[in-house]
């Protein structure tokens, strides 16, 4: 995984990077002016806001030693940085300022990262492109009339834009594994909890996890190394797993044997044929890879109806206080339709139904465990789509409901279990990724089935005439 000339952005993965500043063949100052410098002349409207003072002090003094010491890694604008807009992407809370950092920018910032800036999310990382009344359309780079996803969009279009060789994200819905799809990059959402939330965590719907998007698979697994592990800010935090990097690779013979269905559309979603022919194929060879059993398995997971949507909104509504609704004009039409509807109707009947929906999915993917080890579908119905919007509303000539965009990925959130986004080519020129549901706390075994899909089948680590 080679980097390029010096005056370029590291074109390797975060851990290669690494490894050339402890042999001396670059340093963290050149690498983050090559990145702030990159920054400055791209078009895909990554960051949301830079801080080169602190960046630059901070690179001076790097320990490379550490396990990211003196990587430039961007921090998704949904989290708080001491000092840094915490706008939550949205116009009302654009004054509002982070009074101090998160457990997981604690941890970033201990493993020796320098922080160039924030990333661009969708506004409270509400849905699944990046384009808000704040900062406008964030681009893919892979095609700049397309959308990197969302809701970590920012991150998406940074690193797949060679510009920084890592970032932070989170996944509620697909936020992680959306927009690894689009842009061809690594996407583990973890077992809920393993990377822990807060301060002032928001318990909500109990869907959200935190992590990252990444070039390769080892990147991604010692990211784990240095967020993961309980914190008492975050009491459904998870205990501290280590040897995630170290162990990569060691599960393969435990892999032989367990068993798994391939189901492109999940039994629930409208998926592009091409994408579905692209993912069939490369399970296929997954399969085959990691001597797998496949399971003729019927998986029809249940629709969750638009009042599943409306249960986060109750976080977003706390955000803006008594700003609302005052403020809707400024807020996203997604944003503001969605606090309008849910004001109207949210009652202690549409919560029941919220519950009865959860514990439905919630049932059906344990029933899909009882009997397969994994389940690999598609990332996403299709390839990226424009970046300013609309959401889609058809896939291949077939009318589908908006919830279709995510109903790949939802699942995973309501039952908390783990899942992975892996590059697997392209279809019209666009990345096509390939998702691998797997049980709880077996991340392990994701990161390990990722590991050989990136040795038999490398991917770009960066998009074609990238940085742009």
């Amino acid at each position: 995984m080679e980097g390029r000339v010096t005056d370029q952005p590291w074109q390797g993965d975060a851990c290669s990077l690494v490894d050339a500043f402890r042999a001396g063949e670059r340093s963290p100052v050149e690498e983050l002016d090559a990145a702030l410098d990159g920054i400055e002349r791209s078009d895909l409207n990554a960051f949301a806001h830079l801080d080169p003072s602190g960046a630059r002090a901070a690179a001076a003094s790097a320990d490379v030693s550490l396990p990211f010491g003196g990587v430039p890694i961007g921090v998704k604008e949904l989290d708080r940085v001491a000092g840094w807009p915490f706008t939550e992407a949205s116009v009302p809370l654009k004054d509002r300022v982070a009074e101090r950092d998160s457990v997981l920018v604690q941890r970033v910032r201990a493993a020796g990262a320098v922080l160039p800036g924030l990333t661009t999310s969708s506004e409270f990382g509400g849905v699944n492109l990046t384009r808000t009344n704040l900062h406008g359309a964030t681009r893919n780079p892979w095609g700049l009339e397309h959308t990197p996803g969302g809701s970590t969009g920012g991150t998406a279009s940074a690193v797949a834009g060679g510009l920084i060789t890592l970032g932070t994200g989170g996944d509620g819905g697909g936020s992680l594994r959306i927009p690894g799809g689009f842009t061809g990059l690594v996407g583990l959402k973890c077992t809920y909890g393993r990377i822990p939330k807060g301060p002032g965590m928001i318990v909500g719907s109990l869907t959200a996890v935190l992590g990252c998007l990444s070039r390769s698979v080892r990147d991604t697994a010692r990211f784990l190394d240095v967020t993961n592990g309980f914190d008492h800010r975050d009491p459904y935090s998870l205990l501290r797993v280590d040897g995630w990097e170290a162990g990569l690779g060691s599960h393969v013979e435990h892999l032989r044997g367990k068993r798994v269905a391939i189901v492109p559309d999940l039994g629930v979603a409208v998926v592009h044929p091409e994408v579905a022919e692209i993912v069939q194929r490369n399970a296929e060879a997954l399969v085959a890879d990691a001597g797998l059993e496949p399971v003729d398995l019927p998986v029809k997971l249940p629709e969750l109806s638009y009042e599943w949507a409306l249960s986060g909104l109750s976080e977003v509504r706390m955000e803006l206080g008594d700003l609302y609704p005052d403020c809707e004009a400024d807020l996203t039409l997604e944003i503001g339709f969605g606090l309008k509807v849910a004001t109207e109707i949210y009652n202690l009947d549409v919560r029941a139904r919220i519950e009865e929906q959860r514990t439905t999915m919630n049932e059906a993917m344990a029933a899909i465990f009882d009997d397969v080890d994994f389940v690999i579908a598609a990332s996403n119905p299709d390839v990226a789509f424009v970046a300013e919007g609309p959401l889609p509303t058809e896939v291949a000539g077939t009318r589908t409901e908006l919830g279709n965009n995510g109903a790949l990925t939802i699942p995973a959130n309501v039952f908390g279990s783990p899942a992975i986004s892996i590059p697997v080519g392209t279809s019209r020129e666009l990345p096509v990724g390939m998702q691998v549901l797997g049980r709880h706390h077996e991340e392990a075994l994701l990161l390990d089935l990722a590991l050989l899909a990136e040795r038999e089948r490398p991917w770009p680590l960066v998009a074609p005439g990238s940085p742009c």
